[in-house]
């Protein structure tokens, strides 16, 4: 379906500058724009291909000044990146969903599925599980028993539920998540490691989004709680009894040990690690492979570093670590100063 610069621009309150009548009918990267796609710019250092690209309409901020000509029609928004993906989710809701229930799916006579679901191949739904309606489950996933999975989810292949987890409305599990595994509980004896029974859930609150083969382990006791709103990147791994408060985003490879409380609004890098038992503010920061020792009380801090400390006091350490080989050579040339006005000293 094609749609116009004018309506686009009525749509997310732009400003069309250029042809209010070009068309479009799908999205590119600014730097492979073709005619019939619409592209952003939003970052000042994509600015060169806006001169070249053949997308018919670019979505640019307000404040944006060419350099020189620019072919395309723009359309000024207040953020070009808001609206460019306000128009790729309307996009994506445009586009066909699958229902029905495939032939090789395996479901429980307890089991409940509600209206319009789809349930794909060899998809497993236990004993006393309830899917909520508009759920999608696609192939190989396997929900334990007494699940609840609630309306309007999207589970992709190979997703595995363990038994009595709850998943809130609205929740996407892209292919691989694994919710209510065992939490890592081990009791060290004279013979080895005797196992904790993991007897807790998982509860997953309402548009959350967990990355590809993301891991949340069920509880010792009680709940492992994902509140609304997060945003879990891939290969994720929340430990048991972790609250991970609303609306908070991690970006992959990111390991939080049991019982930790994280904050909600808070922002960890690629490759973050939290220790356990700790309890990290409302709206931290973390920068990419930090490792956080401890608790963080302060609600807004930004943190860098292993351990983790203040980004601040992380760059001036920083800065003092890379001068680290010529401060030794002045601290030996001194030593070497100092030994020998000693020895002057001692001969008169």
């Amino acid at each position: 379906m094609d749609f116009t610069a004018k309506q686009i621009a009525q749509y997310i309150d732009g400003v069309v500058e250029g042809d209010e009548n070009a068309c479009v009918n799908t999205f590119a990267k600014i730097e492979e724009g073709k005619p019939g796609a619409i592209t952003f710019l939003a970052n000042a250092k994509y600015e060169h291909y806006i001169y070249d690209t053949e997308a018919s309409i670019v979505l640019v901020n307000q404040d944006f000044k060419p350099s020189q000509p620019v072919k395309a029609t723009l359309i000024r928004v207040p953020n070009a990146y808001e609206c460019i993906a306000k128009l790729l989710t309307i996009y994506e809701q445009s586009q066909k969903t699958k229902s029905g229930i495939h032939p090789q799916a395996c479901i429980a006579p307890t089991a409940k599925i509600g209206k319009n679901c789809y349930i794909g191949p060899f998809a497993y739904i236990d004993e006393n599980a309830t899917v909520g309606d508009n759920t999608q489950i696609y192939a190989n996933c396997v929900i334990g028993e007494n699940v609840t999975i609630g309306d309007n989810c999207l589970l992709y292949p190979n997703v595995t539920i363990y038994k009595d987890c709850k998943i809130g409305n609205r929740v996407t599990l892209h292919a691989g998540v694994v919710i209510g595994a065992d939490g890592f509980g081990f009791a060290p004896t004279t013979d080895g490691y005797e196992k904790i029974p993991q007897i807790g859930i998982v509860t997953i609150e309402d548009d959350v989004e967990l990355g590809a083969n993301t891991c949340v382990d069920r509880s010792t006791m009680g709940t492992t709680l994902i509140k609304k709103g997060v945003k879990l990147d891939n290969l994720i791994q929340i430990g048991h009894n972790v609250v991970v408060g609303e609306n908070t985003v991690m970006s992959a490879q990111c390991g939080v040990a049991g019982s930790t409380k994280i904050g909600q609004w808070c922002m960890f890098g690629g490759q973050v690690g939290v220790a356990g038992h700790a309890t990290i503010a409302d709206k931290t920061q973390s920068g990419a492979k930090a490792g956080i020792a401890g608790s963080i009380i302060k609600s807004g801090q930004t943190v860098i570093g292993v351990p983790a400390i203040d980004v601040k006091k992380f760059s001036k350490s920083n800065a003092v670590f890379r001068n680290l080989p010529e401060m030794y050579k002045d601290l030996y040339d001194l030593k070497k100063e100092i030994e020998e006005l000693k020895k002057q000293l001692n001969k008169s």
